[in-house]
This record gives structure tokens, sequence and C-alpha cells, in this order.
């Protein structure tokens, strides 16, 4: 019986381990908690467009004060990587900003593989990126906890590695989410339901390469979507990873997920509904360092404690809000 007990508590200790994080996010006094999301920047150390980038971002920054920063991947293109991303992440680190980072297909085309960049990038000030379980697919598979005002968690925050290029099979095209890494999501949603008695926690998902589900939000033919709203813009044809494996099926059928965004695709900022999710886009934040024809900027998102809601705009890089939706009166109409 001893021996039961001390593993119980070891297997409940390591089980705490797994979802630990070194600095602690919570709500503010008024109940509310602020991302910042910069996506596709495309980094060239020494470059002019990435100076206009690092001022852009600073100007997002100081005028929306975030809770946390998101960089959802395609960050640093250019050797040498560690200056790339030093020079990045410090528009955080000068302002005392937490960041998460998830990364894209080009990410790793240079210097360091993933786990290079994870084992850099972890151990910076500020920093709540980690490398995730080394027994699944992709390298940044991690959950954040968001604490209310009561100290107990409130919200979480999903990053998967979506991964890069397809190496199996005859198809080229971009990679997909391993099964396993939908199964660890499964047992990560159904541990924090039982945690919370039940009820799933508010929760967001941040990645780089949109979900199938994506290219459905477009077509009415089926009425997939049955006439939800759609905010932003779509300019080009969403570009997901070649098989379908079954991510959003197990976010529906777990029901914490209330939105899910993506960068990819330079040419969409969009934010559209399905099912009960969001799936949206960032805005491209790389200025003039990659092709984009709608602008530049970043999304930006905000968790109210203890509601199933966020609001969410765009900030272009002229200071302009647009494009304000409201998860879910937005999308689904509101009985009377």
């Amino acid at each position: 019986m001893k021996r039961r007990i001390v593993l119980s508590v070891l297997a409940m200790w390591m089980f705490g381990c797994m979802y630990g994080q070194d600095t602690e996010l919570s709500f503010n006094k008024d109940g509310k908690f602020k991302i910042v999301q910069f996506t596709d920047i495309h980094y060239k150390t020494g470059s002019e467009s990435s100076v206009k980038t690092i001022q852009m971002m600073k100007r997002i920054l100081d005028a929306e004060k975030p809770d946390l920063i998101v960089y959802t991947g395609d960050i640093i293109t250019c050797n040498p990587q560690q200056q790339g991303w030093d020079e990045v992440l410090s528009v955080a680190a000068e302002r005392s900003i937490p960041y998460a980072v998830v990364l894209g297909n080009h990410d790793d085309e240079h210097d360091w593989t993933r786990g290079q960049i994870f084992d850099y990038i972890a151990a910076m000030p500020y920093s709540l990126a980690q490398k995730g379980a080394d027994d699944i697919k992709g390298t940044g598979n991690y959950v954040l906890k968001i604490a209310g005002n009561t100290k107990k968690t409130s919200a979480l925050l999903y990053f998967f590695d979506s991964n890069a290029y397809s190496n199996v099979g005859e198809q080229e095209g971009y990679d997909w989410f391993g099964f396993d890494q939908i199964n660890r999501y499964r047992k990560d949603s159904r541990y924090f339901t039982h945690a919370n008695k039940g009820i799933p926690y508010p929760a967001l998902a941040f990645f780089h390469i949109p979900l199938h589900e994506y290219t459905l939000l477009g077509d009415t033919t089926k009425n997939y979507v049955k006439n939800a709203p759609f905010f932003g813009v779509r300019e080009e044809k969403e570009c997901p990873g070649i098989l379908n494996t079954g991510m959003f099926a197990a976010m529906v059928e777990s029901g914490d997920v209330m939105g899910t965004f993506v960068g990819h695709d330079h040419d969409n900022d969009y934010i559209g509904y399905l099912n009960g999710i969001c799936l949206a886009y960032g805005r491209c934040t790389g200025v003039e360092s990659t092709y984009n024809k709608i602008g530049f900027g970043a999304r930006v998102i905000e968790l109210k404690e203890n509601s199933r809601t966020f609001e969410t705009w765009i900030r272009d890089q002229h200071d302009r809000l647009l494009y304000k939706a409201v998860y879910p009166d937005s999308f689904v109409a509101q009985e009377k």
C-alpha cells in the first residue's frame, strides 16, 4: 500500500511538471488577457526590410501593451540564426513581455534544426517556449495556462508544431499533424477538463500551417458554414498540409478550443467560423521581406476571464484597427 501511495504521488508530480511553466500568465484586474500574434516575419539580419519590421513591431506592442506575444512561424529566414532570433525577440524582452513560439516550414532551413532553435529560445528571458515531448511528432508541442484572479487556471493556450514538408508517400507538399500529436492534444484536453470538474476551459490554439477546414469557409455549396460572417481578407488560396489527419475533429469533440490562429499564407488575414470554432489567420508581419499585397501588421486577441469569448482585430502598419470580431457573437445569430 505504501509503495502504491509513493508511486501515485510521483505520478502526480510528474504530471504537474508536464504542465508547468516558469512564468505565470494571468488575467489582469479587469479580467482581460491580451495576445499579440506576430507571424511570417521572414527576418533577414541587416536588411532594410528587417529594420522596418522591428520598428513596426515596437509600435504595435507599445500601442496594444499585450500580456503575451505569440510568434507563429517563419520567423528567421537567414544566417546567422542566433543573431536573428536575438534581434526579433529583443522587442519583447525590452518591454518585459512574455512570449511563446511555434515554428513554420522555413525556420529550420538555415543554421539550426528545430530542436536547436528551441534549445536556444527556451532559455532566453521572458520565453515560455517549450520543446515539448520527445516521443511525438514535431518540436514545440506544449500548453500554457492562464490564471484567473483567484490564482486558479482560467484558460488554456495550446501550441502545436504543424511541421514543414512531407517526406512520406508520393505527394509533394506541406506536412501534417501526426496522430500522436492529436492523441496528445486529446489527452491534455481531457486532463484539464477533468481538473475543471468536467467543464472544458476556454482555449485557443496556435500553429503555422492552416488546417484543411480553412478551405471550407469559402465553400457555401454544401452549407458547411451556414452563411456565418467572415471578417478580413482572403487573397490567396489556402495551403494546408497534404493530408487531413483529424486535428480539427479532435478540437470539435473536445470542446475547449474556441479559435485557431495560423500564418503561412501571407495574403490572408481573415477569421471565419465552423462547427463552433473560429479559424483565423494572423496578419503577415514581415515588412517588405516576403510576398504580400494586403499589407503588414499583427492580429490581436483579447480573452475575458471566466467566459467562453474573445475579441479580435488586426492592427496594421498604419496603426489602423481592422476587422473587429467577437467570438461567438459576431458569428452566431443571437436569439431574441
